[in-house]
């Protein structure tokens, strides 16, 4: 996906690119999707496997699973009774990539935000 700067600025809602990329950052914005993501980065895993290494219920990870599945970013390899899930696109790695490059520039800044900061950036701010 290609993040136009001229079709940055228009309307929510006009079918922009800009409308895709918020849906792909918000399917990324949750914790347990962002962890499944890392993990499938290093190879496949069925439900079960992230069940374990997540310590999260089954139906919370499969609910998960199936949220990345939908938004296109996982797929699913049928083996006899088992899927194993793996990562549709690599250049998610990169993306990945890019966000530990700013995390680390910008310092605790995106931690400490008032409207999106992490639980632990209120200890330090207080």
């Amino acid at each position: 996906m290609t993040i136009d700067s001229d079709k940055c600025l228009a309307a929510p809602g006009t079918g922009t690119n800009l409308d895709a990329a918020v849906a792909l950052f918000h399917s990324l914005s949750d914790g347990t999707r962002l962890a499944i993501v890392r993990r499938l980065a290093a190879g496949e895993a069925r439900v079960a496997d992230l069940v374990g290494e997540q310590n999260l219920a089954q139906s919370t990870v499969s609910a998960h699973v199936a949220c990345l599945r939908d938004c296109g970013l996982v797929q699913g390899r049928p083996q006899g009774r088992q899927v194993f899930y793996s990562l549709t696109w690599p250049e998610l790695l990169d993306l990945l990539a890019s966000a530990e490059t700013l995390l680390a520039a910008t310092g605790n800044a995106v931690a400490l935000c008032p409207n999106y900061g992490t639980d632990t950036a209120e200890g330090v701010r207080a």
